[in-house]
This record gives structure tokens, C-alpha cells and sequence, in this order.
């Protein structure tokens, strides 16, 4: 099964808040063997929102989402995930005890009331509203969980909590998928190469050898930099020796310019 991203929210598409979620979810992925297929990013908009997820659910894939399932009116995560199941949305009851002790913290601390019924507390409660058929997601920051239903994870925005809480659905809920081999690369800088001259060895790579794949970065020379392209080999350990060995010797027919790439720690 293949892993997606969903990051919510305007603050990240009009560029006052920078995205941190991206690079993370990749680095708990590859610790666990695994890799990101896709990412979207959203704004707060609930029909652009509706569509994303209705897409997102029939694909199939795992996917996490990250923002908008909070209780004001920009956030509309939770009910753009009902209405993209058709599902209504109801008060769970684990939410609900997990939203009371959090009550009771802060009323500890000064900050507030235990008292439920009180219109600041009924307010917080709509967190805890998830499309109908959907289980939580604890969260150690603060107690206020997200949700999970139809292998799609829902998170705040906040990396605080979203990080161990996606950590959490690895490695409580998914430690099944994990990786059993790890995923390693392999690369070079081929000078003064053009893409198009060193694609027919690429296509030999990848056919000779499955399950390895064959990537290219080019660069025009840019910076003062020689143009180049980036050229390697990524996939399970046990596959890349015999597919990098091709690739390199094949490199070597094109040019006798080339600066191998030292691997990156833990490739």
C-alpha cells in the first residue's frame, strides 16, 4: 500500500506559515522502510477540500492529514471528511472523556472550568465530532485527539502533536507495513551529458533490474556550476549493488567525466 500527504491550510499557500510536515512525514516513513507517494497541499476551503478527500478515499492508499480539525470557522477538515464518506458527524465518546480531563487539567491550572455544559466547553467538545464510524487518534500534547477512519489519519497542524501522533499510528496501527529491508541510493554527477543521451541507459537499468528504480536530476550550469545531470539508482538493498554497477559502467561508455556521489548516512 502506498503512502499520501495532506497538509491543510492557507497559511501555508499564501506563505506565512512555512511547511514542516513534508520533510518529517518523509523521515518517519523511510525510518520505518517505507516511502511518500504523494502530497496535496489544500487551503481552508471545504468544497476544494471535499473534493481532495473524496478523491483521496477511493484511491485507496494510507494517507495522513495534517490541519483543520480543529473548532473555529476556518477549519473544515472534519467536515469535508464526513461529507466525502456521505457520514454524518457525531460526538465520540472516547473524544468526549479525553476533551473532559483535558477540561479538568486546566481547570487546575487556573485556565478554565470542568463544567461541560458551559458554552466555551460545549465549544470545545466539536472536536471531538468525527464523520460516524471512526476511531481515535490520542494525542500526548493536550489530550485532544484526532481520528482515523477509512485508512486516512487526521491530525492537527500543529508538529507538536501531528509528529507523534502520525508516530504512533506507524508504529500501533500500521507496524505491519513496515519495511523489512532497508531502501538505499546510489549516485553520480555525469558531465557534460545530455538527458536525452543517457536515457536509453536508463531504461536498460530499470528493465534488467526490478524493483530498482532509475532517476535523473539535470542541471543547465547554473550557479558557475559545469552542466551535469544527477544519476542514480534507488531501491532495496539486496537489488542495488548489480542495477549500480550497469548504471555506473554504462555512464562510462557516455563520458569519462563523472564525480561519484558519496551515500547519504543511513543510505
Amino acid at each position: 500500500m502506498e503512502f499520501g500527504l495532506i497538509i491543510v491550510g492557507d497559511e501555508i499557500l499564501s506563505g506565512k506559515r512555512s511547511d514542516k510536515h513534508f520533510s518529517k512525514v518523509v523521515e518517519l516513513l523511510a525510518a520505518r522502510g517505507r516511502q511518500l507517494s504523494w502530497v496535496r497541499y489544500v487551503g481552508d476551503d471545504r468544497a476544494r477540500l471535499v473534493a481532495t478527500l473524496r478523491e483521496s478515499f477511493a484511491c485507496g492508499d494510507l494517507v495522513f492529514s495534517c490541519g483543520g480539525i480543529g473548532a473555529t470557522p476556518d477549519d473544515h477538515t472534519r467536515q469535508a471528511a464526513g461529507a466525502a464518506l456521505g457520514l454524518e458527524l457525531a460526538l465520540h465518546p472516547q473524544a468526549y472523556d479525553l476533551i473532559a480531563q483535558r477540561c479538568v487539567e486546566m481547570e487546575r491550572e487556573g485556565k478554565g472550568t470542568s463544567d461541560m455544559t458551559t458554552p466555551e466547553n460545549l465549544q470545545r467538545l466539536k472536536m471531538g465530532e468525527f464523520p460516524v464510524g471512526s476511531q481515535i487518534i490520542p494525542n500526548p500534547f493536550n489530550k485532544i485527539p484526532g481520528f482515523e477512519i477509512n485508512n486516512h489519519y487526521f491530525v492537527p497542524g500543529f508538529p507538536v502533536m501531528a509528529w507523534p501522533m502520525i508516530e504512533w499510528v506507524l508504529d500501533e496501527k500500521l507496524s505491519h507495513l513496515h519495511g523489512c529491508e532497508a531502501q538505499v541510493e546510489r549516485a553520480m554527477l555525469l558531465y557534460e551529458v545530455p538527458e536525452s543521451a543517457a536515457t536509453p541507459l536508463m531504461e536498460a537499468v530499470e528493465a534488467g533490474f526490478p524493483g530498482v528504480r532509475v532517476f535523473s536530476l539535470p542541471s543547465v550550469g547554473e550557479s558557475g556550476q559545469r552542466r551535469h545531470i544527477e544519476l542514480g539508482v534507488k531501491g532495496p538493498a539486496s537489488l542495488i549493488d548489480p542495477a549500480w554497477e550497469r548504471l555506473l559502467a554504462g555512464a562510462r561508455e557516455l563520458s569519462n567525466q563523472i564525480d561519484l556521489i558519496e551515500p547519504a548516512a543511513g543510505h
